[in-house]
């Protein structure tokens, strides 16, 4: 029997910290091939609209699915299919707004944990909507932050924002008055925006700080200038076939010469010990999350078990026998 797991649900069970967990262990099994990505598709509606497709399989668990997802006139609607790779079976459709907030937030997470500063503090985050959020929550778990500043463009939206974040996390998050007020000295920076030209210049960013990117998904889109990129020893991606189509800060910078994807490695050679994520504490790092379907599949696999362990969901007769 499928279920059918709605956003509330998806909020009620799923945490921050087993998202995390899903994410970094899948992360280890793509490095040793046993998961299957494929790139994020697109098909482009008249209306100005887009269909957004992305699939995957763990392995290792037997899941298989994908992520399926409409955004029309600025509404998003997301959808994750989860299935039994080794029989078929439709486990769950699930309603996935929140689980993709939380499994984008998770990832870098994941990448903090690794590539940041084992003694950072203090995080800065330009943009202050939904994925915001995750990625102060998902920051806020890998490491002790004492100090987190937001900017975006609407004061009375990153005031707002602020206020919620601080009364989640219980430390200090303040409105910034500027991307490069908010970026100043921190340790670790998030994007988060939908900005065409970029929102952080590599001149503002302190020696040692980690930056989480995973606001620009289009090619013709960045959130980073090319002086940033060329500070770099390599950028880390998720998935380097994905990249080449959709990561705009890396596709613009190279074509300008500033680097080339000889120095792109993936974020599960770094979980895997294939590859150090930080020689130095001055080194600068970036982490330029595209978000690919494995991490889904994982994180709803997650929300699935919780939810037949705890009775959520409902039911629904799919393919089923007639008596």
């Amino acid at each position: 029997m499928t279920l059918l797991i709605s956003e509330k649900d998806v909020r009620e069970l799923l945490t921050m910290r087993d998202a995390i967990a899903a994410v970094e262990e899948v992360t280890r099994r793509q490095a040793a091939g046993k998961a299957i990505v494929q790139p994020r598709h697109r098909l482009e509606l008249p209306d100005k609209g887009f269909l957004h497709y992305m699939a995957g399989a763990d392995v290792d668990a037997s899941l298989v699915g994908m992520k399926l997802y409409t955004s029309v006139r600025g509404a998003l609607r997301f959808l994750v299919p989860l299935y039994r790779s080794s029989t078929g079976e439709l486990l769950a459709l699930i309603e996935a707004e929140h689980l993709s907030m939380m499994r984008t937030g998770a990832a870098s997470g994941v990448a903090t944990r690794f590539m940041a500063r084992q003694d950072a503090k203090t995080l800065a985050v330009i943009g202050s909507g939904l994925q915001a959020r995750g990625q102060i929550e998902a920051v806020a778990a890998v490491r002790n932050l004492a100090d987190v500043r937001v900017f975006s463009r609407n004061a009375e939206r990153r005031a707002k924002f602020a206020g919620e974040m601080e009364e989640l996390l219980e430390i200090p998050v303040t409105p910034a008055d500027s991307a490069q007020a908010a970026v100043h000295n921190a340790d670790i920076v998030v994007t988060a925006t939908t900005a065409n030209r970029p929102v952080v210049e590599g001149g503002w960013i302190a020696p040692g700080t980690h930056v989480n990117a995973i606001g620009a998904n289009f090619p013709h889109k960045r959130e980073l200038d090319d002086a940033f990129i060329r500070r770099l020893r390599y950028a880390v991606v998720d998935f380097t076939e994905q990249a080449k189509i959709e990561a705009g800060d890396l596709i613009q910078a190279f074509a300008a010469g500033a680097g080339d994807w000889t120095s792109v490695h993936e974020l599960s050679e770094i979980v895997a010990g294939k590859f150090q994520g930080r020689e130095s504490v001055n080194e600068t790092t970036l982490f330029k999350s595209s978000g690919i379907a494995i991490w889904d599949i994982a994180v709803a696999a997650k929300v699935y078990d919780l939810a037949v362990a705890k009775g959520k969901g409902v039911p629904i007769p799919l393919w089923e026998q007639k008596s």
